[in-house]
């Protein structure tokens, strides 16, 4: 056996048809014979293995000649027991990797287990391990043998409550509830707000009725009266009068305790309009009441009620009517509670959400910016100030209040690039997308792009550490992580932002400043072309200050940065390629740069419809038509009635209608699938279809007669009011909707729009009085926003006076 460790060592792998040790019933727990080899055997076994491991085991987790059994374990790595049995007399780190390495042959995690420690000695890093071979016996589905393992082994696992809530799980896969009830009341007294215990409760008790699942909720209100969580989860399947009683107590106990956050736990009730008109009757009952008699109810017979209670109960109806956008009620409750508790920084920050939902972000900014200057200390507001601004396109402003929290004596983003704060990098590269600057935007979604790659460079220090400190469960988590790393809403956010602005920039390339100014400049009069020059010096006067400004910023920072790039160069590897706005703008091939962001979000994300419809207007401008194909399938098969998967289906139809030149099988297949998928039919009579059965919807609408104008050009005026509708039995009448309507009006994919334009936006700002995008003309110059100070005007009474 030495012989063999020995030839692992030298490069060679175990003998995968060497003999199994047995198990032997005199053994300590691991089940083996472990602790009677040499210490010198074992030692070299473990050096030979372990350099076996790492000789041979690729980056990407598999064995470097690729023998590996069909769930991806080494196939020579689990031939001989007999030498892992060796390592359990040898303590050392490198030993450790094994239970990881071979964590899908269970004999082998067993007999990894090493020999049984004094029940009164804590040792964590045992315990680490005796947690992790129960969880992969538990993802075995060994229900039987991961609950005897607990049972065993319970008196040397330091953390109690994980054993608790794992037997609790074990025991209602095993049908075993009388216990697995007894364990969950136990984990109740310990924390009677964790959700997670009632479901589990709800489990092994089995109520048949909603009866008695409500009785199971109130006797445990009764044992812990002032826990919120069983008087909360009633409300989701209750119903009539029964949940308004539940819910009658829930908010009076609320309310009078003074807790903010209610509405947001109540929130997904909204879901169900009968649950909402209960709790709209209850709440203003209360706001009436307490106002005539300082009690919820006339009726009551309790002391009154102190004046905050009346406060939380209008910052409640506030976020309710928002919530079913009847904003104006909301500004009214809103306002009147601001005129009580003008120190109040929750409800700065509730009208400044409100006017978001309204359409009107930058006066949201407004009362966001009023909110911050109550409490400068406040990292949360500041940085959802600073949230709000960038939504606004106040890019600069967001920078400013972002450095009040970063690094003195260096630059905001800079600073804020290092800490990677994505969130704010993201909102960035959509207010420079918004305002058509398309450089720096691509700019911070690199920089996005960039911090995944450095996060997964700097888990590779985590390889050892876990190793080291045996937290093996972590271990596996942080595996997985990896393996699905780029499925963060960060990196698709940003993935998808860059997609589209590369789309628009092959669409639109970026032509020379010169040329188009001289284009421009030949069809002006003489005033129009003093005017130009006028406001050109204007702005080059103030780009000029702007730039000395920024150098001499610049040249303070210079040397707090040098440094630490010089160190982050020199940990990396090297220096990174510096990220030129001009030059990212300005890419040869803008759809081959889209595909390496679409490449990891059709492995990853696949399951959003987004992902294949960005991936088919890449292919439709390069015009590969299998690939289209195969986007458009899997879009049909996540959301076949997607609007925009619709307009992505006629433009398919018709560019392989007019197609010439395709190579024969590949002709043959796309007609064979698009028979199947849409039937024997033509673009046009596809698009009717649609509309007919989508005839009640806007948003199908949209898409409908944009389709129609791009088949036919003479039908644009039957386009254009088949889109402009706004009937209130129509649905998906949002803002967003009706903006998308009017920017189609105005850039002509209906045909000529623009004299339409104005009317339409003059029957939307009707029905959205507060949202920017359908205000009067000249609307946002008079608004001035004045950070940290004064508006000229409430855009409520200026929405009313229209």
């Amino acid at each position: 056996m030495l012989q063999k460790c020995t030839e692992v060592g030298q490069g060679q792998s175990p003998d995968p048809e060497g003999p199994v040790a047995a198990a032997d019933p005199d053994a300590g727990p691991g089940g083996l014979q472990g602790n009677q080899v040499p210490a010198a055997s074992a030692q070299a076994c473990s050096a030979g293995l372990v350099d076996w491991l790492c000789n041979s085991i690729s980056p990407a987790g598999g064995l470097r000649d690729g023998r590996e059994d069909h769930r991806g374990i080494p196939q020579d790595a689990t031939g001989d027991a007999e030498c892992l049995v060796k390592l359990q007399s040898v303590p050392t780190t490198h030993g450790r990797v094994f239970p990881v390495a071979l964590r899908a042959s269970m004999p082998v995690l067993i007999a990894f287990l090493p020999p049984q420690t004094s029940p009164d000695k804590v040792d964590y890093e045992y315990s680490e391990l005796l947690l992790y071979q129960n969880q992969v016996l538990r993802e075995a589905g060994l229900h039987k043998e991961a609950l005897e393992h607990l049972a065993t082994y319970e008196k040397q696992i330091c953390d109690k409550l994980a054993v608790d809530e794992m037997k609790g799980d074990l025991l209602i896969q095993l049908d075993r509830l009388d216990e697995a009830t007894e364990v969950y009341r136990q984990l109740l007294e310990r924390n009677p707000e964790n959700w997670s215990y009632y479901r589990g409760l709800e489990k092994a008790l089995k109520p048949a009725s909603v009866e008695e699942k409500q009785k199971m909720y109130e006797d445990t209100w009764d044992k812990y009266p002032k826990a919120l969580v069983p008087r909360r989860l009633p409300l989701n399947f209750l119903a009539g009068e029964k949940f308004r009683e539940c819910l009658d107590r829930y908010l009076r106990m609320n309310f009078s305790k003074g807790c903010p956050p209610v509405f947001t736990t109540l929130k997904s009730l909204y879901k169900d309009k009968d649950k909402v008109s209960i709790i709209e009757e209850l709440v203003v009952g209360y706001e009436t009441s307490l106002n005539s008699c300082r009690m919820f109810s006339q009726d009551d017979d309790g002391k009154e009620e102190p004046p905050t209670t009346l406060l939380w109960v209008q910052y409640f109806l506030a976020q309710h009517y928002d919530q079913i956008g009847q904003q104006s009620s909301a500004l009214e409750y809103i306002n009147t509670a601001i005129d009580s508790t003008p120190t109040l920084i929750e409800l700065f920050l509730i009208k400044a959400k409100i006017y978001k939902h309204a359409g009107n972000i930058r006066e949201a900014v407004r009362w966001m910016d009023e909110a911050q200057a109550l409490d400068t200390a406040d990292r949360f507001i500041n940085s959802k100030c600073a949230k709000y601004m960038l939504k606004a396109g106040m890019v600069k402003e967001a920078e400013e209040m972002c450095s009040k929290f970063t690094r003195e004596g260096a630059s905001a983003v800079e600073n804020l690039n290092e800490m990677q704060c994505m969130w704010f990098q993201t909102e960035c590269a959509l207010a420079y997308k918004a305002m058509n600057k398309y450089g720096e935007a691509l700019k911070k979604c690199h920089e996005i792009e960039r911090h995944f790659v450095e996060i997964t460079d700097d888990q590779f220090d985590f390889h050892t550490y876990c190793m080291r400190k045996m937290t093996l469960r972590s271990y596996v988590d942080l595996l997985k992580l990896e393996d699905v790393l780029r499925m963060h809403p960060f990196y698709y956010k940003a993935s998808r932002t860059a997609i589209e602005i590369y789309i628009a920039l092959h669409d639109h390339p970026l032509t020379d400043e010169n040329k188009e100014l001289a284009a421009d400049t030949a069809n002006l009069s003489d005033k129009e072309l003093k005017k130009m020059r006028n406001k050109q010096r204007r702005a080059q006067k103030k780009a000029q200050l702007e730039e000395e400004k920024k150098n001499a910023e610049k040249e303070k920072q210079l040397k707090n940065q040098k440094k630490k790039k010089e160190d982050d160069d020199e940990e990396i590897g090297g220096p990174k390629e510096e990220l030129i706005p001009e030059k990212l703008a300005r890419v040869d091939n803008p759809l081959e740069e889209a595909v390496k962001f679409l490449t990891p979000l059709k492995t990853l994300v696949k399951n959003k419809i987004e992902t294949h419809l960005l991936a088919f207007e890449i292919y439709f401008r390069k015009e590969k038509f299998l690939l289209m194909l195969q986007s458009v399938k899997r879009a049909f098969s996540i959301d076949k009635d997607h609007p925009w998967l619709h307009q992505c289906v006629v433009r398919f139809f018709k560019a392989v209608s007019e197609s010439k030149g395709l190579a024969v099988p590949v002709s043959t297949v796309l007609k064979r699938e698009i028979s199947q998928l849409f039937g024997e039919s033509n673009p046009k009579r596809f698009n009717e279809a649609s509309l007919n059965k989508h005839s009640d919807s806007i948003s199908h609408r949209l898409a409908a007669a944009k389709m129609m104008f791009y088949l036919d050009s003479s039908t644009e005026k039957k386009a254009i009011e088949l889109a402009i509708a706004l009937d209130e039995s129509l649905s998906n009448r949002t803002i967003q909707i009706c903006t998308d309507v009017l920017a189609n009006l105005r850039d002509g994919s209906l045909g000529d729009g623009k004299p339409v334009a104005e009317a339409y936006r003059t029957d939307c700002h009707k029905i959205f009085p507060y949202a920017l995008a359908f205000m009067p003309p000249g609307y946002e110059e008079n608004m001035k926003i004045a950070v940290n100070g004064d508006a000229c005007g409430e855009p409520e009474e200026l929405a009313n006076d229209m």
